[in-house]
């Protein structure tokens, strides 16, 4: 049970508790850094990074954080992650670090990582917040290289560079711009909104006693209920 109680823990993120297709959290940097593949499985893993490294440290400061200043504290641990890996990246991949721009060092108020602190991290144990750091990280980064991918083909004709569809279209440089982000988005939440949904509360048909109109409606000879037909 235990071990079980862990892997929903892990696999919540990837689509049942999806940050940005369910949960809707992380709507700009996933808009802004999902132009191309490359840009948004980087926004993904330095997201993921900082989110597992927060969610640990809350997690283990949660009983010593006083409660009327637990965001100042949250945000004071993010942004010491934030600084770390802005600097990796910015000496390991500079080109990235120049793409991702201003969005990299504005990890630290990420609605993400500030509300898993709060919601999760803040309220359990080091391994629970490890692996939910990892699951939500992962759900981020994937939404972030399926819509990136999608731009990037559409609007480029390219896949991670690689040209690809440019070889028989051209592309439609809208889709790399804001609203191409906001269509590709539309469709891939509605895409998982599709899969995720219960198909067996979906009532088959409707009859009188569903309506609320009943004491109003027409009987099955046409005529309002208390007529005489």
């Amino acid at each position: 049970m235990e071990n079980k109680s862990k892997l929903s823990i892990l696999t919540n993120g990837l689509i049942k508790e999806n940050p940005v297709l369910v949960l809707v959290l992380g709507t700009c940097p996933t808009l802004a850094t999902s132009t191309s593949v490359i840009n948004g499985f980087g926004m993904g893993v330095s997201a993921t990074a900082v989110l597992i490294c927060s969610n640990i440290v809350i997690a283990l400061l949660r009983k010593i954080i006083p409660d009327n200043v637990r965001i100042p504290c949250f945000i004071t641990v993010i942004a010491g992650f934030v600084t770390i890996v802005q600097l990796v990246v910015k000496a390991f991949a500079p080109a990235l670090d120049k793409s991702l721009g201003l969005y990299l060092p504005l990890i630290v108020v990420n609605c993400i990582i500030l509300g898993r602190a709060e919601m999760f991290a803040s309220k359990n144990g080091i391994i629970d917040s490890a692996l939910d750091g990892i699951g939500m990280g992962i759900g981020f980064t994937l939404t972030l290289v399926v819509m990136g991918s999608l731009r990037e083909l559409i609007g480029a004709g390219t896949w991670c560079g690689v040209p690809i569809l440019s070889r028989i279209m051209p592309g439609m440089s809208i889709m790399t711009l804001v609203p191409g982000g906001f269509f590709v988005y539309a469709l891939v939440m509605a895409f998982v909104h599709y899969i995720t949904t219960d198909k067996s509360t979906i009532r088959e048909g409707f009859g009188c006693s569903d309506c609320a109109m009943q004491d109003d409606c027409v009987d099955g000879s046409g005529c309002a209920k208390g007529e005489v037909a």
